[in-house]
């Protein structure tokens, strides 16, 4: 969690940087075909649905949104590889998606994230 902020508070950050990355996406696909870009924007209204709920989201949200983030942007091994080539296209090709990737990692950098599993037969 970024200090001294909620967890809303988390789930704001993480939602302006990632609109700001679809921003740069849109840009840096100069009128081209969008729909393998469909992963963003469904990441982006499932924060949003928390957002919206009125009951404090739980630290278990913000964990999961947080891994299914790194999953589609990295660092985590890709939730869809489709997406994560063109994704890492654009991101060498452009700047602007270059730097809208920066600030979501530092983003993603202050939210907490799920515990590494203990290998079997031991405890932490």
């Amino acid at each position: 969690m970024i200090e001294g902020k909620s967890l809303r508070s988390d789930l704001h950050h993480l939602d302006r940087a990632l609109q700001a990355l679809q921003r740069a996406l849109l840009g840096a696909a100069n009128g081209g075909a969008t729909d393998w870009m469909a992963p963003l924007p469904r990441l982006i209204a499932e924060v949003d649905e928390y957002l919206d709920d009125e009951e404090a989201p739980a630290l278990a949200v913000e964990r999961d949104l947080h891994a299914q983030a790194e999953r589609l942007m990295g660092p985590l091994p890709p939730s869809d590889l489709a997406f994560r080539a063109r994704y890492d296209a654009l991101r060498a090709a452009s700047p602007a998606v270059a730097t809208a990737h920066a600030a979501l990692l530092h983003v993603m950098a202050e939210l907490p994230s799920h515990p590494l599993p203990c290998p079997l037969g031991t405890t932490r």
